[in-house]
């Protein structure tokens, strides 16, 4: 089976330690496997290659969280990634032993990925491969910290911090449809202006002093935007958390967050239920998920090392239905 395994670490060069090649892998009992048409790339994969989350005693390890394809009877699914332990019962966000795929298991940039039965989502028709496969990390966790760690409610108003990644521009694209005001930041003007094409009210500098307070903040830059995230909400409001690309240790702020009244509100991807609600959403509403790129296996390095310099906007996706 062809697939791109993390072969080796290295925090300054990440790509370095990515190869293209053939495995052969031993599924645990009972998990079923699933033909990848489409996967996608996440942050997530540079972390592996750095040595973060990733231990390098699990090397080689096939990288990849996102995937949409088909089960042997025919059923085209989208892969939930989030794996519980066997014996947990109840949320798996909150299974203090749940892993991600390519973190423990083989993950899904490959020509078939294996997963228990129930993470293996029916698809909706209406969605393509390409959009079914940007999903399940970055589309299920904006989805989640928007209505379910933000709570947030038609015409309140969202800041998104970082415009141009993956959870930021499916927050947009999901806050705008879900009717919120929704505010972006980023230090490029062209990131700035596509953010506003995409349905962004407003668009600021990194760091800007904003026209009024805002209701929610959703945040997955950390260090390099936490102050900033901070003084945007009005009392009583909050920061809904899913990541940290720029550093996780910022100064905390307690002396805001308490006279304030702010929440901090963390979360990590979504449930298998959050998954189908989303795709729910997404017919309902005509949104699609914005698609930077696609390319196959053999560019995954390439895009990787995009992804790296911070020239993404929306997902790099890889087809691999034409491989088989």
């Amino acid at each position: 089976m062809r697939c791109a395994v993390a072969v080796r670490q290295d925090p300054q060069d990440p790509i370095a330690g990515l190869e293209l090649t053939e495995l052969d892998l031993d599924p645990p009992d009972g998990w079923v496997p699933v033909t990848v048409r489409a996967a996608s790339l996440n942050h997530h994969d540079l972390w592996s290659l750095r040595g973060v989350g990733l231990p390098a005693e699990r090397l080689p390890m096939v990288l990849g969280t996102d995937a949409a394809g088909v089960l042997r009877d025919g059923t085209e699914v989208v892969v939930h990634s989030v794996v519980a332990s066997p014996d947990w019962h109840g949320e798996e966000t909150l299974d203090p032993r749940r892993t991600l795929l390519s973190e423990r298991h083989p993950g899904t940039l490959a020509e078939t990925v294996w997963v228990p039965p129930r993470n293996a989502v029916p698809k909706d028709p209406v969605l393509t491969w390409e959009e079914a496969a940007c999903l399940p990390t970055a589309y299920l966790t904006a989805f989640r910290l928007l209505f379910r760690a933000a709570d947030l409610r038609p015409g309140q108003t969202v800041l998104v911090q970082g415009a141009g990644g993956g959870v930021a521009t499916a927050a947009v694209l999901l806050g705008r449809a879900a009717g919120l005001r929704v505010w972006v930041t980023s230090r490029t003007p062209e990131k700035r202006s596509r953010a506003l094409e995409l349905g962004a009210h407003e668009a600021f500098e990194t760091g800007a002093r904003l026209p009024e307070q805002v209701d929610a903040v959703i945040e997955t830059v950390g260090e390099a935007t936490w102050s900033h995230s901070l003084k945007a909400l009005r009392p009583g409001g909050v920061v809904a958390v899913a990541g940290a690309t720029s550093g996780a240790m910022p100064p905390a702020d307690l002396n805001r967050v308490f006279f304030r009244s702010l929440r901090v509100v963390g979360t990590t991807m979504g449930t298998r239920s959050e998954l189908v609600d989303l795709q729910r959403f997404l017919a309902t509403t005509g949104v699609r998920p914005l698609v930077d790129s696609v390319t196959d296996l053999q560019g995954v390095p390439s895009a990787l090392g995009r992804m790296a310099a911070g020239d993404v906007m929306g997902k790099i996706v890889v087809a691999l239905g034409s491989e088989k």
